[in-house]
C-alpha cells in the first residue's frame, strides 16, 4: 500500500485535512489567495521543522532539488521564498492554533490509558514556561526591557503521552503565575508545577475545583503542624505531614489544610520538600509525580532546537506565532503517530529519525526501525540524567 509514496507522504496520513479546511474557513486563509493555499504553507512549514532548516531560502533551496518527489507529497510546486515569507506574515497565526487544538484532543483520546511511570489511575499534567529571546532590533513588538525582547511559550503538558494539552503564549514580562487564571481544571487530575506558582489563592481555587496539584514549598514557608504520618526513610523519605498556613495573608488565602511531604535523593543528597491538597495518594508517588516534571524540560529542548530561535523564519507577529504553532503540530502529528503504529521509540528519537527518512520511498515502519546501538547513542544524547531514587540505579 505504501509502495512509492515517501516517508513524508505517509506521515501525513495522520493529518485530519478536513479539519485543517474547517480551521481554513473559519478565518478565511485562503481568500484571493493564488500561489500558497493554507494547507501547502502548512506542509512547508512542517517540512523545514522536520528537517531543522535554517532559513527560507534554505527551505526553498532543499524543496528545489527534491523534483517530484514534492509534489507527491502534497506540494504542487517550491514556493518562492517571498511567496512563503508573505503567507507567514499575512496569513492568520489563527488558523495553525486551532488545528495544534483539533490535534490535542485526537492525542488525548489515543494516549487516555498510556502509563507514565507512576502507579496513578488519573491524569497527571506537568506546567511550566519557556522563554524565547528575540532580538529587540528585530522584533520590536516583543520588548521585555529596554534593550531585550522575548516571548514566554507556557505549557500544559500530559505526562501521559508526553504531549502539550494546553499552549499560551505571551509577553515575557506576563508572570507565569498568572497563567493559572486561564486554565480549566479536571476534577480528579494532578496539576505538578515548581515554586515559580505558589500563589495561595489561586491554588486555593484549583482545589475547590477537585482537582490536586503538587509544587516545591519555598524557604521561608511558615506551617503549623496538625500532625505526621509514618514514613519508609529508606525509600528517601523523610517526612509526611497535615499542615496549615501560618501566615495571616496566605491562611486567607488557602484556609484548607496541605500535606507536606520531604523527600531527600539518596544518590544527590538533595533534600525537596512537596506541597499538595492530596491526602490519599502515598508520600512516595508525590515524589514521584513531582520529578515527571522533567518531560516537560525535554519538550521545551526539542521547541527551541526545532525553532531554530536565532533564525526566526519572519520577524512580524503573525509570522512567529505561525511558527511556533506549526512546531507544535508537527510535534502532535508525530505523537500520534507514534500510537498508531505502536512504536517504542521516544518523540525525540522519531524526530530524529524521520528528519532523515523524510523523502525516502519506504514504508514508514520501516524507516523507524533503529538498531539496539542506534537507539542506546540516541537516547545518550536526548535524555537527561534522572535521580538514582527513580531510575533504579
Amino acid at each position: 500500500m505504501n509502495e512509492g509514496r515517501t516517508v513524508f507522504s505517509q506521515l501525513l496520513d495522520c493529518l485530519p485535512k478536513y479539519e485543517f479546511d474547517k480551521c481554513v474557513s473559519r478565518y478565511g486563509g485562503n481568500f484571493r489567495v493564488r500561489s500558497l493555499p493554507a494547507y501547502e504553507q502548512f506542509l512547508v512549514m512542517a517540512f523545514a521543522q522536520l528537517t531543522w532548516r535554517e532559513s527560507l531560502r534554505d527551505i526553498e533551496t532543499c524543496l528545489r532539488a527534491l523534483g517530484p518527489k514534492l509534489y507527491h507529497s502534497g506540494i504542487r510546486k517550491t514556493p518562492a521564498r517571498s511567496t512563503l515569507a508573505d503567507a507567514n506574515e499575512k496569513r492568520d497565526w489563527r488558523i495553525f492554533a486551532d488545528f495544534a487544538q483539533v490535534l490535542i484532543e485526537q492525542a488525548g483520546r489515543l494516549y487516555a490509558d498510556e502509563p507514565f511511570g507512576v502507579e496513578l489511575k488519573a491524569a497527571a499534567y506537568a506546567l511550566d514556561a519557556t522563554t524565547i529571546e528575540l532580538c529587540l532590533a528585530l522584533f520590536p513588538w516583543a520588548k521585555f526591557r529596554r534593550h531585550t525582547a522575548g516571548l514566554k511559550v507556557h505549557t500544559l503538558l500530559a505526562l501521559r503521552g508526553h504531549y502539550p494539552t494546553v499552549v499560551i503564549i505571551t509577553p515575557s514580562r506576563v508572570h507565569d503565575v498568572n497563567i493559572l487564571d486561564q486554565l480549566s481544571y479536571e476534577a480528579g487530575s494532578f496539576y505538578i508545577m515548581d515554586r515559580g506558582y505558589l500563589d495561595f489563592a489561586r491554588l486555593h481555587r484549583l482545589h475547590q475545583g477537585a482537582a490536586f496539584f503538587v509544587t516545591r514549598a519555598k524557604k521561608r514557608f511558615a506551617c503549623r503542624r496538625r500532625y505526621s504520618n509514618s514514613v519508609d526513610k529508606t525509600t528517601g523519605l523523610r517526612f509526611d505531614q497535615t499542615v496549615v498556613l501560618k501566615n495571616f495573608y496566605a491562611s486567607r488565602d488557602y484556609p484548607d489544610t496541605l500535606r507536606r511531604i520531604g523527600f531527600r535523593d539518596p544518590t544527590t543528597g538533595k533534600a525537596l520538600i512537596f506541597l499538595t491538597n492530596n491526602f490519599t495518594q502515598p508520600a512516595l508517588v508525590i515524589a514521584q509525580l513531582y520529578h515527571g516534571r522533567w518531560h516537560i524540560e525535554l519538550f521545551f529542548k526539542w521547541l527551541k532546537q526545532h525553532l531554530r530561535i536565532k533564525a526566526f523564519y519572519g520577524t512580524s507577529q503573525n509570522a512567529v506565532r505561525t511558527q511556533i504553532w506549526t512546531a507544535i503540530s508537527v510535534y502532535l502529528l508525530v505523537a500520534i503517530l507514534k500510537k498508531r503504529l505502536h512504536l517504542d521509540l521516544s518523540l525525540y528519537t522519531i524526530l530524529q529519525i524521520l528528519s532523515l527518512t523524510l523523502f525516502e520511498k519506504t514504508p514508514i515502519s520501516q524507516a523507524l526501525s533503529l538498531s539496539t546501538m542506534q537507539l542506546q547513542l540516541t537516547d545518550m544524547q536526548i535524555q537527561p540524567s534522572l535521580p538514582g531514587f527513580l531510575t533504579g540505579h
